[in-house]
C-alpha cells in the first residue's frame, strides 16, 4: 500500500472513532442504510417466489427413444444469403499502418 492510501485510511479510522465517541446515534442511519442494501443484495425481493415456481431445465427420460433427437419430417430451408467476392486488392495496402 502506498503512503497516501495509508494516511487516508488512518484519517478515516480516526474520524469514525471520534464520531462514535462524540455522537454515536449519528452513525445509525448510514449503518442502517448499508445493512438494508446488504440484505436486499443477499436476499433479493421476489427470489423466494421465483424459486418456488421454477421449472426443471431438463426433462428426465428413461427411454432410449426420448434421449435421441429426431430429425424426421424436418426439412432445411436454403438460406437466401451468399458470399460475394470482394473487389479490393489487399496487396496495395501496407502490411502495418
Amino acid at each position: 500500500m502506498s503512503l497516501p492510501t495509508i494516511i487516508i485510511l488512518v484519517l478515516v479510522v480516526i474520524g469514525l472513532v471520534s464520531q462514535t465517541i462524540s455522537n454515536p446515534y449519528q452513525l445509525l442511519i448510514p449503518v442502517g442504510v448499508f445493512g438494508v442494501i446488504y440484505l436486499l443484495y443477499k436476499f433479493p425481493p421476489g427470489a423466494a417466489a421465483r424459486s418456488r415456481t421454477r421449472q426443471p431445465r431438463y426433462k428426465a427420460s428413461n427411454t432410449r427413444k426420448d434421449s435421441q433427437p429426431s430429425n424426421r419430417g424436418k426439412t432445411r430451408k436454403n438460406s437466401p444469403f451468399r458470399v460475394i467476392e470482394g473487389g479490393k486488392d489487399d496487396d496495395d495496402l501496407p502490411k502495418y499502418h
